[in-house]
């Protein structure tokens, strides 16, 4: 993503020379009233100040980001009001005169905003061509400002300001505008209060356009420069990480624009997450079913560029050779391995490099139903394994169902990798348990055990992108695999289902049910729940997505989002979750919902109406 930096200043007299300013001094976008150097002009005039050909239309779109006048639409007063109300149509008519997809900023005053949203509303409908409105918000009230200057003010007026929190402002604004797309919120800084970490985190799970910065934030170090102390670098770089814009907000006579510009392009390079896959980061996507669908080799090429899981994998597959087989058996004794799914390879290459490191002869049996994928299991036997003149390897390979192989021997070890982004998603309890009849009863299974979690989440950007899936898909009765960006982690997550391999009780009954309480540290809005997994591999190796122990490098899997309608969370507000995992004689589902927080929310994928995994 390519960041813009804007340059804010009111009192200008030219348009086009403040843009010439900020490109001389390295910003690519400016801000600024939409009626230059003029004040509120009356809505009967007709002279908007300066006529449209001043710019071309590609400048006004991509160069300008307008500030509508700071008018109060919704006073108490009705004639104040009113006339307020002809201003700011004026001036959104004159914007939607220059821009056709351009944007324009409002700045909220305080938490009654009811007309204004109606303004916004009507004119963020898909048929007219306005492009986005950003909502300026303060990062906290700024009442709590006045009262460094009051000796007067109580403890109890305090408190209130303080509980007049600016993003109830914007979330009730946002629900106005039925959630908007075309509405983001852009973060104004101040150098009187510096937020709290709860509070920047919670505002990474919106739509973030850009944040401003006031010049009065930077401090001069001891070589005259402009620079922003510490504490500020982090809120900052919090924001950098999440793809927000910067806004510097100055006077027209400051001298030092161009080093405001050029210290935040260097914070953003020292943020920026510029990671291969950024393209993926909120993207949803269906997951796989590998189960019941032959995957291609490019899905396959992805996976195999992750070497911290196979390394892992390798780790554990030496150690149980090595506690497997004693030194006084190395020659006599050979281990079978089977490997159960071995798609192009990896894995079988970290099973006979594991062999190699522990120096325990193995035979390694391969079992994969893609008939694709075992044309190039066939030329790695073929060429790199048994035509080793000296040592030819031990490996042999069976196009089957793992579910269906009759077995010319039993394993010592079966190793697989059929975890989902929510560890069973992808039906390795099902696939495992079946299997089981190719298991020495002392054998053992590489995985062993896998958990599940869960946690509530908000994210109104992963909701947006939710409801701009189409029908007949049932968006919101389905779980998604997706790289978490723009989110706030409304608590912590907890385990929920469970499954340990090899399983040898009588009965096997792989459907699950819990409910799970968690609190909300800060007022927000849930848009659904996070799904994740961790799966012990051999002893303490272990593989993790779960953002409390996620496994360093490793990209293998995203997590899953399971969305849920959004609704409004008080700070300290515990809400339970009831999750299922469903299994009948065809398929296997999830099936989600918030219960008795105080009343029950709406189930989501009943009977798997929506996603479910094929068996």
């Amino acid at each position: 993503m390519n960041y813009y930096i804007c340059l804010h200043q009111e009192g200008i007299s030219s348009i086009p020379r403040l843009i010439e300013k900020a490109y001389a001094n390295n910003y690519n976008v400016v801000a600024t009233s939409i009626n230059a150097n003029m004040g509120h002009f009356e809505p009967q005039e007709t002279d908007p100040t300066y006529p449209a050909t001043i710019l071309c239309a590609t400048d006004w779109n991509s160069k300008v980001i307008f500030k509508l006048s700071d008018v109060d639409v919704d006073s108490p007063n009705v004639k104040l009001r009113e006339h307020a109300k002809e201003v700011l149509l004026r001036d959104i008519t004159w914007a939607e005169h220059l821009q056709n997809v351009g944007s324009v900023m409002v700045r909220l005053r305080g938490p009654n905003n009811e007309h204004l949203a109606e303004i916004m509303r009507s004119k963020t409908k898909d048929h007219f061509p306005l492009g986005n409105w950003f909502v300026q918000v303060p990062i906290s009230n700024p009442e709590l400002a006045t009262f460094e200057h009051r000796r007067d003010a109580t403890e109890e007026e305090i408190a209130q300001a303080e509980a007049n929190d600016p993003w109830n402002w914007w979330n009730n604004v946002r629900f106005a505008v039925k959630q908007s797309s075309k509405v983001k919120v852009v973060i104004e800084l101040n150098d009187v209060n510096r937020p709290s970490k709860e509070t920047v985190r919670r505002w990474l799970g919106e739509p973030i356009e850009a944040i401003i910065i006031p010049s009065s934030l930077f401090v001069r170090n001891r070589s005259n420069y402009c620079v922003l102390k510490k504490e500020w670098q982090i809120v900052i770089g919090h924001f950098i990480s999440m793809r927000a814009n910067i806004i510097i907000s100055t006077n027209p006579n400051d001298k030092a624009l161009s080093q405001y510009a050029d210290y935040l392009k260097k914070l953003i390079s020292e943020n920026n997450d510029p990671h291969v896959l950024n393209s993926y980061e909120n993207m949803l996507e269906i997951p796989l079913q590998p189960l019941c669908d032959n995957l291609d080799s490019y899905t396959y090429e992805v996976f195999e560029t992750d070497p911290v899981k196979y390394k892992l994998y390798q780790d554990a597959v030496q150690a149980a050779l090595v506690d497997r087989v004693d030194e006084k058996e190395l020659k006599s004794k050979k281990t079978v391995v089977m490997l159960l799914g071995g798609g192009r390879g990896p894995i079988a290459r970290a099973i006979l490099n594991a062999s190699q490191l522990a120096n325990r002869q193995v035979r390694l049996y391969i079992i994969e139903k893609n008939p694709n994928a075992i044309r190039t299991l066939s030329h790695m036997v073929k060429t790199l394994w048994a035509n080793k003149r000296t040592n030819p390897l031990d490996v042999h390979i069976f196009s089957k169902d793992m579910r269906d192989f009759s077995p010319p021997e039993l394993a010592d070890i079966l190793v697989s990798e059929l975890l989902g982004s929510f560890g069973d998603n992808e039906l390795s309890p099902e696939c495992l348990d079946g299997a089981l009849k190719l298991l020495k009863p002392d054998g053992i299974s590489i995985p062993y055990k896998s958990t599940s979690y869960i946690n509530p989440l908000m994210s109104a950007v992963l909701h947006q992108n939710v409801c701009q899936l189409t029908p007949p898909l049932p968006a919101f009765d389905y779980g998604y695999v997706t790289l978490l960006k723009n989110i706030y982690h409304i608590d912590e997550p907890q385990p929920l289902f469970e499954f340990r391999h090899p399983n040898r009780v009588e009965k096997i009954d792989n459907t699950r049910c819990k409910v799970l309480t968690f609190k909300a540290k800060k007022s927000c809005v849930m848009h659904g729940i996070g799904g994740y997994f961790d799966t012990h591999l051999y002893k303490d190796i272990c593989l993790s997505i779960n953002p409390l122990s996620h496994t360093p490098g490793m990209f293998s899997w995203f997590p899953m989002f399971f969305p849920t309608y959004p609704k409004t969370l008080e700070e300290g507000q515990t809400i339970s979750v009831k999750f299922w995992r469903c299994v009948n004689a065809e398929k296997v589902w999830y099936e989600w919902q918030v219960v008795g927080s105080p009343e029950d929310w709406e189930l989501h994928n009943k009977g798997g109406a929506g996603y479910n995994m094929r068996l």
